[in-house]
């Protein structure tokens, strides 16, 4: 039978396993089997995160845009329909920074917007 040399790679694999498990609590930490699994967990909930981050933040430009348009007399709706009818290729992230950092070009995108809203109706 052939003999099993692994000692190294074991050593090696154990230390990236605890690196990966610093800063978790109790035996979470120091215990092959339950740092094993609390890295699984932890890889888990990283990838879910990575995405609900970009969940999270185009909803938070959707509330930014909703509120600057709200201020300026239109609901969010109607200002991203009059957007898509005036073919902007401005996304909501830019939108947001827009309507924060630059309220003079805001208004005028949204009287663009209205303006386009308006002449679709009439049509």
């Amino acid at each position: 039978m052939a003999r099993i040399k692994r000692a190294q790679i074991r050593k090696t694999r154990t230390k990236k396993l605890f690196a990966r498990a610093k800063g978790f609590f109790s035996a979470r930490k120091n215990t092959r089997r339950q740092a094993h699994q609390a890295v699984m967990k932890a890889k888990a909930y990283a990838f879910a995160g990575r995405k609900q981050k970009k969940r999270a933040f185009r909803q938070l430009w959707i509330t930014r845009i909703g509120a600057a348009t709200k201020q300026r007399g239109m609901s969010y709706s109607q200002f991203m329909h009059g957007l898509t009818l005036m073919g902007s290729e401005l996304n909501r992230k830019q939108l947001s920074e827009l309507a924060i950092h630059e309220p003079t070009a805001f208004d005028a995108l949204v009287e663009q917007a209205q303006a386009a809203v308006a002449q679709a109706a009439a049509a």
